[in-house]
């Protein structure tokens, strides 16, 4: 139909562009509450050190006009939008409706999917679409992390960091964290996290690897293990001294990555006389453009 108008929409977590931003960011995550005086410079601290910013926004927008690039004219709209910073989801959502937007394809850049953090994304654009006058017909993608074309973009991913590091080298892929709990309620998150590895190992015929998890928030809970740190530990005593990190749970360079791999590992194995490498993360890449355009594709929005 001619008044048919198909819109994608990315998401992403969202970050602070200037080091002001911070505390407003950080009360966002925290549901309205204000962090203390010690967590807030603990996070300025560690986004200063990685530039004074996320750069987070600015990729997620090269990557989603790259994507519209891709589409070529005449293809669906593509839109960006962070879950935790401007501009937010539901602003998005609105304007795509307001532009006449009548389907709208969602996907988070988080390939794994949990109720805890892709499910916030999921409501936010719910509840936006809910207000509008003429409301979307929606297509949430929950998932994507067995895309073949996500495989072999992580496959040459670690194949590239091989060519320094050595295919000896012990891999080690990681994400996020999340709470424990999440698993006894049935949660797939872990799973798909190992599912991804297996499949990027199994297409590298690489046996010498393991998965970590990352980044885990201090609340008071137990959370997904093993850490990274402590599991970079446990190897080194098993004797691996070179190490590749693989953050498959990540498709964007942001603090994670800057500073709990590039900062926090390298400087743990720098104090060991250890080398770890890590595998250059998807950003606006060809490969992720055509990740993207793939996932469009077998929605029926490209």
């Amino acid at each position: 139909m001619g008044s048919e108008l198909k819109g994608i929409l990315v998401m992403a977590y969202g970050g602070p562009t200037s080091l002001e931003e911070v505390e407003a960011y950080y009360t966002h995550i925290r549901g309205g509450r204000k962090p203390t005086r010690e967590q807030m410079e603990d996070l300025v601290a560690r986004y200063r050190a990685i530039g004074g910013q996320s750069p987070l926004l600015e990729i997620t927008e090269k990557q989603a006009s790259g994507l519209a690039r891709a589409l070529g004219p005449g293809g669906a709209r593509v839109y960006a939008g962070m879950k935790h910073s401007p501009p937010f989801i539901g602003d998005i959502v609105r304007r795509a409706g307001s532009e006449g937007v009548t389907e709208l394809l969602c996907i988070v850049l988080a390939p794994h999917y949990s109720k805890m953090s892709t499910g916030g994304y999921a409501r936010a654009v719910d509840e936006a679409n809910a207000s509008l006058a003429r409301k979307m017909r929606v297509t949430f993608v929950d998932s994507w992390y067995d895309n073949p074309a996500l495989i072999a973009m992580w496959a040459g991913r670690v194949k590239e960091a091989a060519r320094t590091a050595g295919d000896d080298s012990a891999l080690v892929f990681s994400a996020h964290s999340l709470p424990e709990r999440i698993i006894r309620e049935g949660d797939p998150y872990r799973d798909q996290l190992l599912a991804t590895s297996r499949l990027v190992a199994e297409r590298l015929s690489w046996s010498n690897w393991t998965f970590a998890f990352q980044s885990q928030s201090k609340t008071g809970e137990p959370w997904l293990g093993p850490d990274i740190l402590d599991h970079l530990q446990t190897l080194y005593d098993r004797g691996e001294r070179r190490f590749i990190s693989a953050p498959i749970g990540f498709v964007s360079d942001h603090l994670e990555i800057l500073y709990d791999i590039d900062i926090e590992c390298r400087g743990w194995a720098e104090e060991r006389g250890a080398e770890l490498f890590r595998c250059r993360s998807p950003n606006d890449s060809e490969e992720m453009i055509a990740t993207l355009v793939d996932i469009a594709k077998r929605n029926g929005f490209a």
